[in-house]
């Protein structure tokens, strides 16, 4: 059983985030992404669910393994973890999508490229991508990762400010503890990758890794990744894109599923490693189709958001 993400109340890296210093409250509502432990039902307590524990206060702890969500504050959000600022509420931030497809981030940024689609805004790294109207676009300071199971502060991958698609695609409570754990069927972000060798390394390993952390754990046995490709999106962006996958994953409880990662890794515009990623159910109704994935990765494109070089 893998365990899925919980969201962390604290500002956090979405290339790496430090266990130290996570104070030890805990957020009561957990939010979408289950995260997995181990064979085994998804959840806190044994189950293989990535939960996504809502920001309450300055930080908050990870329950469980998985797609983790939390705030992040202060230069390189990416590459130092600050406590975010309290809320007032145990919700995730997120921002809807405005109708006419306007982009998620500051007025006067990207449009999007694909007609009725809305575009998805990485603001810290210049990085924006297009997704379908359905998909919930999570605010600028949110960030969600994978950990491991075993391993209540452990970070394996993460994505700054993602969308989400149907992020309560599969409810259920594995470890019978009275609160509900919400799995998303697909998320899509970006990310820097500031440690990697190559692009090529890059699509290859993280997309294995989001299979691992959202479907797989423990098991690495049965991930299967894609040889890498060059691939240039239509914005003229070149890099290298791997897709993995998984099948066979135990269905302990209701919300286990098999699953797939596509990533694509590229060098921004100053020359650093920097990547998208999509991870998603697989054969389960309503999969995101190859198709969509595809054609989300080829709007991927860098764009001015105004932070000095």
């Amino acid at each position: 059983m893998a365990r899925r993400a919980a969201a962390r109340g604290r500002a956090g890296p979405a290339e790496s985030v430090p266990a130290a210093g996570i104070p030890a409250a805990r957020a009561l509502e957990r939010s979408h992404c289950p995260r997995r432990r181990g064979r085994g039902p998804r959840g806190d307590g044994g189950g293989n669910r990535t939960k996504v524990i809502a920001v309450v206060a300055a930080a908050a702890v990870v329950v469980g393994a998985g797609v983790t969500g939390f705030l992040v504050l202060g230069g390189d959000k990416e590459d130092d973890a600050k406590p975010g600022p309290a809320r007032s509420s145990a919700s995730e931030p997120t921002r809807p999508a405005e109708s006419g497809g306007t982009e998620r981030g500051v007025d006067g940024g990207p449009k999007p490229t694909i007609a009725g689609w809305q575009t998805v805004v990485n603001a810290e790294r210049g990085i924006a991508f297009d997704a379908p109207p359905q998909w919930e676009l999570k605010s600028q300071d949110w960030v969600d990762a994978v950990g491991e199971a075993d391993d209540e502060d452990s970070i394996l991958i993460a994505m700054m400010a993602p969308a989400v698609f149907k992020k309560q695609w599969c409810t259920s409570d594995p470890d019978r503890d009275g609160v509900k754990d919400h799995t998303p069927l697909a998320e899509a972000g970006s990310k820097g990758n500031r440690d990697a060798k190559s692009t090529e390394e890059i699509a290859r390993e993280n997309s294995a890794t989001w299979v691992y952390g959202q479907y797989s754990q423990p098991d690495r046995q049965n991930i299967k990744t894609s040889a890498v490709e060059s691939y240039t999106t239509k914005s003229g962006i070149r890099g290298s894109v791997a897709t993995s996958s998984v099948s066979g994953v135990a269905k302990d409880d209701k919300c286990d599923s098999d699953g797939k990662a596509t990533t694509f890794g590229f060098k921004d515009s100053e020359g650093k490693f920097v990547s998208w990623s999509f991870f998603g159910a697989k054969g389960v109704s309503g999969e995101v189709p190859d198709a969509t994935v595809k054609k989300m990765l080829s709007t991927v494109r860098e764009y001015d958001n105004g932070s000095p070089s």
